[in-house]
């Protein structure tokens, strides 16, 4: 008796495809013949009616139970996830490039207005320069409004605090750990993925127990 190791993953995309095979959702591990069979099994047919986009998920007993069928000598072991959600588009994308970059501006747009009005926002609310004209003050026995030798480093920091809190300048990274905003972007991202493998699993039970 063999062992075969699957390793499913927690989301596949797939365009322009017909049917599901288990190399699109899951790694698979043994012998080098074992392992090509199983990596070709078809785990599901894909119904094209039209849509652009369908969602299916996709169970490691589904796994199991095609790879058991036809290698009923051998043993799968799961060492992976227990669900893979499978997005499926007709086809792929044909925005034009102009349409694309058109977009990236709109939405560069938004956060840099977005940013700035939280800045100033910030700023007004906690009486930023009153606080530097304060230090001022206590700096140089004298009042002035809008000191420039304060305003201008804060301003060059604020400029920096916000690239190294990115972690990006000019298209490339400045370190290779993670930002804040991947980390809840990843975080955003696994929670849609289990809602949809929820709401997904809900529905495939509640149709199989009205049929």
């Amino acid at each position: 008796m063999m062992d075969i190791y699957i390793k499913p993953k927690k989301k596949a995309t797939l365009a322009g495809r017909r049917e599901i095979l288990i190399s699109d959702v899951a790694d698979v591990v043994a012998t080098d013949k074992v392992a090509a069979s199983v990596k070709n099994l078809r785990l599901q047919k894909i119904e094209t009616d039209g849509e652009q986009k369908k969602t299916y998920v996709i169970s490691i007993t589904d796994i199991i139970r095609v790879v058991t069928n036809h290698h009923p000598n051998c043993t799968v072991v799961n060492v992976g996830e227990m669900d893979t959600l499978v997005q499926h588009a007709v086809g792929k994308s044909h925005d034009r490039r102009w349409l694309k970059w058109l977009k990236v501006a709109f939405v560069a747009l938004v956060l840099m207005i977005g940013s700035a009005t939280a800045i100033m926002s910030f700023h007004t609310d906690g009486q930023i320069p009153k606080i530097f004209e304060r230090y001022y003050q206590m700096f140089y026995g004298h009042e002035m409004s809008n000191p420039r030798i304060i305003n201008i480093p804060y301003s060059i920091g604020l400029a920096v605090g916000i690239l190294v809190f990115y972690n990006h300048f000019l298209g490339r990274k400045l370190t290779d750990d993670p930002t804040p905003i991947d980390v809840e972007v990843e975080l955003y991202d696994n929670d849609i993925t289990e809602a949809l493998v929820d709401m997904i699993s809900r529905k495939n039970e509640a149709n199989h127990d009205n049929d």
